[in-house]
This record gives structure tokens, C-alpha cells and sequence, in this order.
């Protein structure tokens, strides 16, 4: 069975983002067989899910995926891990993404890419379709996720991801900020959560 890993990056951001390069290190050193993918998605919701779906469909169907979506990246990823039903680590992930970006309707620019892009009230109406629902206490569900959070987000409030997957497994880290600071120092967690094993 080869293990895929989906590392979904967030808003305005990139696969050269910090967590995602120490990401694709950890596994390249403890375990290169594998296959990590953390692509540059398009600057609107529908075409990131399509993309996003595109990845995960297009695999060889002796696979399994997992996921690890940041901020915005963990809004999506909490979308497919629910239609997949595979495992997600999600980090510092958006809640409500529909109401915060409202504050970034108009033109943006991608410090990593440099694209200059429109942020559309249109984008709202997408995220809010693919909003999933809390999970239930239920083993299942339970199991589908690590939430990992700081308490000095300064740009989400922690607390909304703490309630929504308070039945998941919850590392809540007093400090920080929205990078996840120290995050290699989960890696180890994540791998183990995802039941990799070392060759």
C-alpha cells in the first residue's frame, strides 16, 4: 500500500512555507518512501478543492492519503477528509474562513508567488458550501483528526477550532502564534498519527 501525504498550504500562501518545507524534509529523512505532495493552489476556493480532488483521485488505487492543511489549508482539508474519509492533522485551521476573509475582498498579492488576484464576495458564497460539520463523539470521526492549535493566534481565534473538534484529538499549545511555532517539533506526533513506518 503506498502512503500518500497531502500538505495543503494556506491563504497567501505556498509550498515554500516554512511548515511545508520542514514537512517535506522530516519524511524525505524518516520516510522516503512516501510520496509527499504540497502543490501551489489557485486563488480561488472552487479551483483549490478542484485541484485539491484532482491529486487525490488521480492516485494509483492501491494508496491511502492523508492530510495536513494549515490556517485556510485546514479548512479545506477538514472538507475532503470528510468526503475521502482519511486521517487529517490540521494546524492552527480556519473555522469560519467566509466571515474573516471579508476583510480581504479586493486585490491581494501573494508575498510567495507574487500573483496579484482578487478576493471576490463570490469566494465567501464558495467557502461557506463546503463548511463541514463538527464532529460527533463518535470513535470513527474521532480518529480522522489531530487538531493542533496556539493560543496567541493572532489571526484566528484558537478557541472556535477547540470547540468545533473538542471530541478529535486536541494539542492545545499555550503561546505561539498562527506560524505554529516550533512545529517540527510535532512531526514526529503526526507521523505516528498517520501510522508511518520506517524501512
Amino acid at each position: 500500500m503506498q502512503k500518500n501525504i497531502l500538505y495543503i498550504h494556506g491563504f497567501n500562501s505556498s509550498p515554500l512555507s516554512l511548515k511545508a518545507e520542514q514537512t517535506r524534509h522530516y519524511l524525505r529523512e524518516y520516510f522516503p518512501q512516501v510520496h509527499f505532495y504540497c502543490p501551489q493552489l489557485v486563488s480561488n476556493p472552487k479551483g483549490a478543492i478542484n485541484q485539491l480532488e484532482q491529486i487525490i483521485q488521480s492516485s494509483h488505487t492501491n494508496s491511502s492519503w492523508s492530510l495536513i492543511g494549515s490556517s485556510l489549508g485546514g479548512y479545506f482539508a477538514a472538507y475532503l477528509s470528510e468526503k475521502y474519509n482519511v486521517t487529517s492533522v490540521l494546524v492552527n485551521p480556519a473555522i469560519k474562513p467566509f466571515e474573516l476573509l471579508k476583510d480581504y475582498i479586493g486585490e491581494q498579492l501573494n508575498p510567495y508567488t507574487e500573483e496579484v488576484y482578487q478576493v471576490t464576495k463570490a469566494h465567501m458564497v464558495d467557502l461557506k458550501a463546503i463548511e463541514s460539520k463538527a464532529p460527533s463523539f463518535d470513535m470513527k470521526q474521532k480518529n480522522n483528526y489531530l487538531v493542533m492549535v496556539q493560543t496567541d493566534d493572532e489571526v484566528l481565534n484558537y478557541q472556535q477550532a477547540v470547540e468545533k473538534y473538542q471530541h478529535c484529538r486536541l494539542v492545545v499549545e499555550q503561546g505561539g502564534d498562527h506560524s505554529f511555532v516550533d512545529f517540527e517539533q510535532h512531526l514526529p506526533a503526526i507521523a505516528d498519527f498517520f501510522q508511518l513506518n520506517r524501512f
